[in-house]
């Protein structure tokens, strides 16, 4: 009776051990499934906002920029939070830092010419 006793306790105690072995290993899955979210896709996302903050620090009078609506020109004047951009001789606009994204050589690093550009205004 003592060694079925102890025969059941030693089985349950295996079985109990197998199933803390895939509980780990859920756990270990969900980390690597953390890691390797953090990695392609929160990363270089921060990577890239971080490129971009750095450039609207950057900004200073004759440089030219692109705006996230599409608008070229040369910017005039910066302030804390607005640029004045000129557009064309005597027109300026004012808008938020915060949208001014590329200067023309990142236009042209990513495919676009910018004579075609300044050719256009």
């Amino acid at each position: 009776m003592l060694n079925s006793i102890l025969l059941f306790a030693g089985g349950a105690a295996q079985q109990g051990g197998a199933q803390q072995g895939n509980g780990w290993g859920s756990l270990i899955m969900i980390v690597a499934l953390i890691a390797i979210f953090y990695l392609f896709m929160i990363r270089p996302q921060s990577q890239r906002q971080k490129k971009v903050r750095d450039f609207q620090k950057s900004l200073k009078p004759g440089l030219k920029v692109m705006t996230a609506g599409g608008i070229h020109g040369k910017i005039r004047k910066v302030s804390d939070t607005t640029v004045q951009l000129e557009v064309d001789k005597n027109v300026c606009i004012v808008i938020e830092k915060g949208m001014v994204y590329e200067s023309y050589s990142q236009v042209a690093e990513v495919g676009a010419d910018p004579q075609t550009i300044e050719n256009a205004k």
